[in-house]
């Protein structure tokens, strides 16, 4: 059947409780209402439409067979006696079939079904009665089990069921009464006798309807227990790959990134740079202020980067300790420069106290490494030349950026502290 209740709904924990209320209770005392009923019906609406319209057309069908052979079988004035009452069936088929083709207001459904199903049996009872003779008894027994046949396959609410058995029986003492062949109390008793099969057609039919609705609920339950194994693993998946302190990328989401961006031939097809950041003399801002004070510079060292890099196409991860790493697809070497710069120069702007420096303040180191579009070097290769000029960098007086440069071992120094 086709899922159609909506997942937001499936997942409301309101209707996670009520659904494990229910299934904590006997199976014969589940009872749905409210939200649940209303994604019950939702679900099986479908099925129980097709159901349905397949009844109807079969009845419609079977009513016009049966009157063709009657027309070749019978005498002509018992057949056109028929005719009349017989017609009543397939317009009200054909009406029942085309409403149920869509979802309805519940109260149209219900009428359109009643009154259509009471429309069927009178056409049914009308046949016997107008033929008369052995035709009488022999039509309001088929009248019975067209009624009994739909209570079965209609999965229906169970007082729409009871309507129908209703209307049946109804049907049946009256033109019982009426039948000239039998007295009064034979009818009572013989609608007695058939009242007897109906219930216990619709208890069995409610047992069946209490039975899916059981399903549902498991289903209801099982699809949320899912959703929340899946946002667990999510969860686990998020923390395994993001920094718990500065809420970037950890080493191991950026050493995937770089493998799926260089793929299996090791090589960015539009080219990169790498930048590797180092906090300058971090230990000594652990030393003097305490590590929650080194916290805080992280934290905003890391911020400082997300706000001078691409949110949209660039990548930082905290890759270890004070170390940053920034992956920069598609840029020039001058472009990569000018970002480098940018970072540094910021987050020396920001005046983050380091009493144990020269400045005073928190600086940054940075080593540039390219590669370009032409250019097959692997990720681990890339990550060592941005060591390399990183450390060529704090060599020189740390506050600054030294560029290795694709194809070449030398390393270009961008910019020294003033």
């Amino acid at each position: 059947m086709t899922n159609l209740v909506p997942s937001d709904e499936q997942h409301d924990p309101a209707i996670g409780a009520e659904v494990d209320q229910l299934l904590a209770r006997r199976t014969r005392d589940i009872r749905l209402k409210g939200e649940i009923m209303r994604l019950f019906r939702a679900r099986v609406w479908s099925q129980t439409a097709k159901i349905i319209r397949a009844w109807m057309i079969w009845v419609a069908l079977l009513d016009v067979l049966t009157l063709t052979v009657n027309m070749v079988i019978l005498p002509g004035a018992v057949a056109t006696s028929m005719l009349l009452p017989a017609a009543i069936i397939p317009p009200v088929a054909t009406a029942v079939v085309l409403l149920w083709r869509k979802p309805q207001a519940p109260w149209v459904e219900a009428s359109s079904l009643i009154t259509g199903m009471f429309l069927i049996l009178l056409s049914v009872a009308l046949v016997g009665v107008s033929a008369g003779g052995e035709f009488y008894e022999r039509q309001l027994n088929v009248m019975l089990f067209v009624a009994i046949t739909a209570i079965i396959i209609f999965g229906i609410p169970l007082a729409w069921t009871v309507a129908i058995a209703g209307l049946a029986l109804g049907l049946y003492l009256v033109f019982q009464l009426q039948n000239p062949a039998i007295e009064h109390g034979s009818a009572a008793a013989g609608t007695l006798f058939f009242a007897s099969g109906i219930f216990a057609t619709v208890a069995a039919r409610r047992i069946m309807t209490i039975l899916a609705q059981k399903t549902f609920l498991f289903e209801l339950r099982d699809r949320r227990r899912v959703a929340e194994l899946a946002k667990a693993n999510q969860r686990l998946e998020l923390l395994a790959r993001t920094d718990p302190l500065t809420g970037l990328a950890n080493r191991r989401w950026m050493t995937e990134t770089l493998s799926r961006i260089w793929g299996s031939d090791k090589r960015c097809l539009d080219g990169a740079a790498l930048l590797m950041c180092d906090i300058d003399h971090f230990k000594k801002l652990n030393d003097h202020l305490g590590h929650a004070e080194g916290d805080r510079c992280l934290v905003e060292v890391a911020g400082i980067i997300q706000e001078n890099i691409r949110r949209d196409q660039d990548h930082v991860a905290r890759y270890g300790g004070e170390e940053f790493l920034v992956l920069l697809p598609g840029v020039t070497e001058e472009e990569a420069s000018a970002v480098a710069e940018r970072i540094r120069k910021s987050v020396e702007a920001a005046a983050i106290p380091n009493p144990g420096t020269r400045a005073r303040r928190v600086t940054l180191s940075v080593g540039v490494a390219m590669q370009t579009a032409d250019e097959a070097i692997s990720p681990e290769q890339l990550q060592r030349h941005a060591d390399t000029a990183l450390y060529l960098a704090k060599e020189r007086g740390r506050n600054r950026i030294v560029l290795r440069r694709p194809d070449s071992e030398e390393c270009k120094p961008v910019r020294w502290a003033q």
